[in-house]
């Protein structure tokens, strides 16, 4: 895992290279490289930060020169042996024993055609010097990130938005559609970036550059045709072994030649990667979170710490327990600069504090059970909409009824949160409304109308490409299953838009690598052949993965009530963070910019205060946006505004 960057027929492009390189120097603090090639009527320059996994040697330094060929890469390739085997067998001489060599020699012999042989997490550029073409490639699934910015027949890119925006003098533009993006979704989808200029390499994807200006862009691997061969698996009974193909996943993923270590949360996912990595390597280490006790209670938040040691210790694993009370005014700032976009989510603190905790103990690399959720239909939205098509059976009146009683009951008192009554009402905010709108509503931050009531009237028409994208990406698949219709939305936009993108920004952050068993490619076409009805089955989302997961875990931790890898919001908003809300609030740069409406942010403080509406996860995101948009727009920070 490392960072990489570099310019392409770029004015000044050595030392905007430079400065995108050192900009990254926290994603590896083990080496530095740069390298430099005529390209047609300008030049390349291509940079890289490594942090050292597999091959500690110089033999795995980059940027990788051989024989014309140069690569800049970021990110694991886990079928790298049988790639190194199948290369060696056909005459290639490797000289080292590094992923990064066996990526450049398969680029050789296959080129394009070998990323999708490719199974890993990856973002690296390309160049031949006989032909000053550049490739661009990222991996499968949007888990490692890589940002470009073209002017004119020049070229920047970098693993982080923060590069480009420092090596480009504070030329960029705040987007306003990935504003109102983020305040709908307190994330930025993939398919939008921040900055006008700016954008994000999809996943599954490469693009070309020629030095006589061409550009040539190609797809490699689709998930919407995953998701459809899954259905045409799962029709003809082919249903897969998901107990071995996770096994098998999660040992690939201990690829390394320094020391791996886990998330464990207690919850069903960590725990099943935990044993199994225990299976692999005896005596792993896992690192888990507490929160201050009084913080727990008044968020009503799951008693998770218990789970995990019991499952630490009937793996005789080594668990590190790290108790979360961070001064949120210090990490606030921190968490927005390290996260490059708007992004709203607290579980972004816990991943850096884990990171920084066991980076400290001199682990680089730790297994995440990101993603399981996602494809195996684990989120409570899921049920959720399934219970939903069953609500609305229920007589209109009754319905009516209903809504008017919980709209009356207070979600918190001044000492505790009542849990029940948040999902009561969330449920009710969606149960009504057609599948596309009530999935979306279900787990987004406002409906339309509270949008639009929230922005700058100037921009409804955003508000409405904002859905509307939604609404295209949701529809657009083959599939006649509504669980993995959810599941196929979630992959497209919910996993790369946001879990995979903090996960990243605040693991290197740390200067730590963190895998993704569960999104793996074979985990990921297993899950898209497992019907709907073996995911959610009966009140049990991720049934499949569960019944799978019973071969190594006892009945307690697989069927225990769904954890949660939040922050204490409600106890962080109503003391630590008080006083800056309403300073955000009465005088941001969001509200005086007019970008935000004061009237209503007030009103949402209002009711939160009063118990009445939970609206503390809102109001965090309102924070992390206006840090965000103070630096974009401050003149002497990143960027200017648009």
């Amino acid at each position: 895992m490392c960072g990489i960057a570099g310019t392409y027929r770029w004015p000044d492009g050595k030392v905007v290279a430079d400065r995108l390189t050192d900009t990254l120097a926290h994603r590896g603090p083990d080496g530095a490289g740069r390298y430099s090639h005529p390209a047609g009527d300008g030049e390349v320059h291509l940079g890289h930060r490594r942090l050292a996994i597999i091959d500690l040697s110089e033999t795995g330094a980059q940027p990788m020169v051989s024989d014309g060929l140069v690569l800049t890469y970021n990110g694991e390739l886990y079928n790298a042996p049988e790639l190194r085997a199948e290369l060696s067998a056909s005459g290639v001489r490797f000289r080292g024993t590094s992923d990064t060599e066996v990526l450049l020699e398969a680029w050789r012999r296959w080129g394009t055609d070998c990323l999708p042989r490719l199974r890993g997490m990856f973002a690296f550029g390309i160049f031949d010097e006989r032909t000053g073409e550049l490739v661009l490639a990222r991996d499968q699934l949007g888990i490692k990130p890589l940002f470009l910015l073209r002017r004119g027949q020049g070229l920047v890119f970098a693993s982080e938005l923060k590069a480009l925006a420092a090596a480009t003098g504070g030329s960029l533009e705040v987007d306003p559609a990935a504003l109102v993006a983020s305040l709908l979704y307190y994330w930025v989808p993939d398919s939008r970036c921040a900055y006008r200029e700016a954008e994000k390499l999809p996943p599954g994807s490469w693009i070309q550059f020629r030095p006589d200006g061409r550009v040539d862009r190609g797809r490699y691997w689709n998930l919407k045709d995953v998701a459809a061969e899954g259905r045409d698996r799962a029709r003809a009974g082919e249903l897969p072994d998901l107990a071995a193909i996770v096994e098998e996943s999660t040992r690939r993923h201990l690829l390394s030649d320094v020391p791996v270590a886990t998330f464990l949360s207690g919850g069903l996912d960590s725990s099943w990667l935990t044993a199994l990595a225990a299976r692999h390597q005896p005596g792993i280490s896992a690192y888990t979170i507490g929160f201050r006790a009084e913080d727990a209670r008044f968020e009503a938040m799951p008693d998770d710490l218990r789970y995990a040691r019991q499952v630490a210790e009937r793996f005789g694993v080594d668990l590190h327990e790290i108790e979360i009370a961070p001064n949120v005014l210090d990490l606030l700032p921190q968490m927005t600069y390290h996260l490059d976009e708007p992004i709203g989510d607290p579980a972004a603190i816990n991943t850096f504090l884990i990171c920084s905790a066991a980076r400290e103990a001199g682990v680089k690399v730790m297994l995440s059970g990101m993603g399981a959720d996602e494809l195996f239909a684990g989120y409570r939205k899921h049920l959720a909409n399934l219970i939903a098509l069953r609500y609305q059976r229920i007589p209109r009146p009754l319905r009516r009824g209903l809504s008017a009683t919980v709209d009356r009951l207070p979600v918190a008192s001044a000492r505790r949160g009542y849990r029940s009554v948040r999902f009561a009402k969330r449920f009710l905010s969606f149960a009504d409304l057609p599948e596309e709108t009530a999935f979306r509503r279900s787990y987004t931050m406002y409906d339309q109308d509270e949008l639009l009531a929230l922005v700058d009237p100037d921009l409804a028409g955003t508000v409405d490409d904002v859905l509307t994208e939604h609404a295209d990406v949701y529809e657009d698949n083959d599939l006649d299953d509504f669980v993995n219709r959810m599941c196929l939305g979630d992959a497209r936009m919910f996993l790369p838009g946001l879990n995979l993108t903090y996960t990243d920004r605040s693991s290197m952050a740390a200067s730590t690598e963190v895998r993704v068993p569960y999104v793996d490619v074979e985990v990921v076409r297993a899950a898209f052949a497992v019907p709907g009805d073996r995911k959610i089955v009966g009140r049990q989302g991720k049934a499949a993965l569960k019944k799978a997961a019973t071969s190594i875990l006892p009945q307690e931790i697989v069927y225990r009530p769904k954890g949660l890898f939040s922050a204490p919001l409600r106890a962080w908003m109503s003391r630590d963070l008080a006083p800056l809300v309403r300073e955000v609030v009465n005088d941001g740069v969001l509200v005086n910019s007019g970008l935000l409406r004061r009237d209503a942010l007030a009103r949402m403080v209002a009711e939160d205060a009063a118990g009445q509406r939970d609206f503390s996860k809102h109001l965090w995101h309102v924070l992390t946006l206006e840090y965000w948009y103070r630096d974009a727009t401050s003149g002497s920070g990143q960027s200017q505004a648009a």
